[in-house]
């Protein structure tokens, strides 16, 4: 039998812990304190931030993230909680400005029996979506084809959304 072989050796990193801090810090709050410059910030404001997902379900995978660190929204003021709002009405604009998506799923896993990867710090997920993007390989192989680079999407939309908000706080 011939196989073909798929590599996502930046996987890798992700599977052996090697992303989370070795001082069991929040890598969350390590990201919302790294400088202004940092390639997988897309943009800030005043309560939450946006990064690309290192391990995407699909190109263009953001994440929207409180600087507080709390494990739930409930626990957010409301003035947070309306930055989250309006910061991912802008996500969404910059998404289809950079990939014209066809849809979004958008949602949170809050707490590790959801699924949560990093549950003590709430964080909500935007994912374009393409009629077909799922493909065979994710029925028969379990395994997800992402055509581009995490640094070339963080890229893509940095440049993006100083486009689209270029006299705003970002």
């Amino acid at each position: 039998m011939n196989f073909d072989h798929l590599y996502t050796p930046w996987r890798m990193n992700y599977i052996r812990g090697a992303t989370k801090p070795s001082d069991g810090s929040c890598v969350f709050c390590a990201l919302a304190a790294a400088d202004a410059d940092h390639p997988q910030v897309i943009a800030r404001s005043q309560f939450v931030y946006v990064t690309v997902n290192l391990y995407p379900y699909n190109n263009g995978h953001v994440l929207i993230l409180p600087y507080a660190h709390v494990s739930t929204p409930e626990a957010l003021d409301p003035d947070a909680l309306t930055d989250l709002a309006l910061t991912t009405n802008r996500a969404l604009a910059v998404l289809r400005d950079v990939y014209n998506p066809q849809a979004f799923n958008t949602g949170a896993n809050i707490g590790a029996a959801a699924g949560a990867g990093i549950a003590a710090h709430y964080h909500f997920h935007i994912v374009p979506r393409w009629g077909g993007d799922v493909n065979f390989m994710a029925v028969v192989g379990e395994t997800r084809v992402i055509p581009d680079t995490v640094e070339n999407s963080a890229r893509a939309l940095k440049e993006a959304w100083k486009a689209r908000y270029h006299d705003e706080h970002s």
